[in-house]
Order: structure tokens, then sequence, then C-alpha cells
């Protein structure tokens, strides 16, 4: 029985690394694993995060990062989903976390929809997993086998959440995230183009564009071009989204 949820580049190659992620240390993990005792899991996932896009045209970009910082810590065990209890510091208040991440209400009816087809039975883990696959391919990008039978945590580990990536970070720190959870360049690459998926705050654009040194206001690395397109988004004193 699963424990329960405590809410109650291209994309191609993003796929890719999302599914070997949600894969690592899971030998057991099958396609098949709720064959007899839930079928239809992954058909009402799809369907509950796409009727959710009809409403939030953000939502799919945002499972998909939920996903990334559900596995970066500890594992894809569903751990972002906890909240606060007398034995449990969220993941939710890290501060890359804290009103940052979202989609937790999708989850939640997605929850619903499995619980009311097959209670007790399909782990919040492996709905995080299947959401995230559904998100992608919805989004337009490919689809992928994913591996279920991923068992629940039952801790948080929000020292390890306050170590997520960061847009701060310079390419060194990077590296040494990634490679402290057994992911190389080629991983931190592959997800680092998953940010040109959904939408972006102009807070983390506008100092390379208008406050890059004391001697230049515009990063001189940036397309000329691509920079006059971010700074259309992005006023100088503006609060747009990218």
């Amino acid at each position: 029985m699963s424990h329960p949820c405590s809410l109650l580049l291209p994309l191609n190659l993003i796929t890719i690394t999302l599914a070997l992620l949600s894969q690592r240390s899971y030998a057991q993990l099958s396609p098949s694993f709720y064959n007899s005792t839930c079928s239809n899991v992954s058909a009402i996932v799809r369907s509950t995060v796409q009727q959710a896009q009809t409403s939030d045209v953000r939502i799919y970009a945002s499972l998909t990062r939920l996903f990334f910082h559900d596995c970066f810590v500890q594992g894809c065990d569903g751990s972002v989903l906890l909240v606060n209890s007398s034995t449990i510091q969220t993941e939710q208040d890290a501060v890359p976390n804290k009103n940052s991440i979202r989609g937790f209400n999708v989850v939640a009816d997605i929850k619903t929809a499995v619980e009311n087809a097959c209670p007790g039975v399909v782990s919040c883990a492996d709905i995080l997993a299947l959401t995230a696959e559904a998100s992608v391919n919805l989004a337009g990008g490919p689809s992928w086998t994913v591996l279920l039978g991923r068992r629940d945590s039952t801790t948080a580990n929000i020292t390890a959440a306050n170590n997520l990536p960061s847009p701060f970070d310079n390419l060194t720190t990077l590296e040494q995230k990634f490679a402290a959870v057994g992911l190389n360049d080629t991983d931190l690459v592959t997800l680092s183009g998953a940010h040109t998926f959904g939408r972006g705050q102009c807070r983390f654009v506008t100092p390379r564009l208008y406050n890059f040194s004391s001697t230049v206001n515009t990063d001189p690395t940036l397309n000329s071009t691509y920079a006059t397109t971010l700074e259309q988004n992005c006023p100088r004193a503006g609060t747009h989204r990218s």
C-alpha cells in the first residue's frame, strides 16, 4: 500500500535525462508494476494533467520542474510532497522551492482520481514520475516508458533541498552539485536546456541586460538580437515574465 501524499535542451534530450534520472537506483522497477492492480493509472494521470492545462498554460513546465526538484533530493521518492509536521521539515520551505515550485494542486487532483480508481495502490512518487512524462509529451515532446514501483519517502531533507542548483551558481558549482548526486556534465547541459520550456522570471535575466558590470550594461556574451528580444520581454523597470 502506498504512503499517502501529504498534500491533501530540446525536449527529446530532456526526456532521455528525466527518464534516466527517475530510474537510477531502482533496479526492480517495471513498466508493468500496476498492470494487475491499476492498469489505467497512466491514462488517469495524462487526462488530469491535460485538463489542468486548459486553465494553466504553465502547468506542463511546472510539473516537470517539480519532478526534477523531487529527484535531485535523495532520489525520486515523493519527498517534496511532504508537508511540515512534528517530525518533518518540508522541502517546500527550502530557498530554491519556497514560493517557486508549483503544481501541487494538480498532483493532489491526480492522486484523488487515482485513489478513486485504485485505492491505496499507486505511490505518490510514481504519480510524479508519470506526471512528468505526460507533461513533456503533451507539450510536444516525445514519450518514454516510465518504470514504476517506487516507494514513497516518509522523510524530507530540507538541507539537501537547499543545495538544489541555483540560477546564480557558476559552472564549477553546478558541476559539483550534479556530480554529488551521480549526474555528469551531459546531464547538466541537458537538464539546463529544460529552461527553454515554460516561463522564466525577468529578475534572473535583467542583471545581464542592464547592470552587467561597471563598464557595460549588457553582457557582451549575449547574442545582440537575443538581447534585444529579452529587453522587450523584460523592460528595465518592469516585472514581466519572459
